[in-house]
């Protein structure tokens, strides 16, 4: 029995599996307020469906990159549970989760999420057969830059898109395609299929190491050393 954890953009979910089968999935609404929400939300599906958290074999969450927030409650979350109900943990990165809501016939894919001072978070994928390669890894880079060397056709999908539009005018004459918005946010399902292909390899994370993959520090952080920065100069 594996739960799933996804609280990585604003709309976040979680995901219960038997094995391969879905049994049900949840979402909500992100933010500091609903924080609250999610253990209750875990419980409550857990109590539909006839399970306990003794029964919860594995534990695999969204680690990033996305909301500074949300990763934080996510990853805290996860090793909690995992701490108190013995479970084995699985950290799956969030772009690929993304990356799996594209169309099927989408054979580039460049996943993008908003990481303000004009960059994103990005990846780039390309299809094999029913699987996404990586080829570029999540990465902080300006769009332009990104949008100069990749492959054509590509689909773009991601939070990103709403918030760097001004790069993506005349898309359609540039072989760019914006997925459909109900593509844009990740889900625990998604995370629970990756999670499951990380188990066949025995790949567990250390619920004692895992951090969530912000590639980029903390705003409040910068701010600090740059003013540390500025008082040692």
């Amino acid at each position: 029995m594996l739960l799933a954890i996804e609280t990585s953009s604003s709309v976040g979910s979680i995901a219960l599996c038997d094995g391969a089968v879905l049994r049900a999935q949840r979402t909500f609404s992100h933010g500091l307020q609903n924080a609250a929400r999610v253990l209750p939300l875990i419980d409550e599906v857990c109590r539909e469906q006839g399970i306990t958290a003794k029964d919860i074999t594995d534990v695999a969450v969204s680690i990033g990159p996305g909301s500074f927030t949300g990763l934080r409650i996510g990853v805290t979350l996860a090793k909690t549970l995992a701490f108190a109900t013995g479970a084995k943990l699985l950290a799956v990165p969030t772009l690929p989760v993304i990356a799996s809501n594209a169309p099927a016939d989408a054979q580039w894919v460049m996943p993008i999420l908003d990481a303000k001072r004009d960059q994103v978070y990005a990846g780039l994928y390309r299809r094999a057969g029913h699987a996404l390669d990586e080829i570029e890894p999540p990465q902080l880079v300006h769009l332009p830059d990104l949008l100069a060397r990749v492959p054509r056709p590509v689909v773009i999908l991601g939070e990103g898109v709403k918030y760097h539009q001004q790069h993506l005018i005349g898309a359609v004459e540039k072989e760019i395609r914006i997925a459909a918005e109900e593509l844009w946010w990740p889900k625990a399902a998604t995370v629970a299929h990756l999670a499951l292909q990380l188990r066949e390899q025995g790949a567990y994370a250390d619920p004692f190491k895992l951090t969530p993959l912000y590639i980029r520090k903390p705003e409040a952080q910068e701010r600090m050393e740059m003013g540390l920065l500025q008082h040692l100069q």
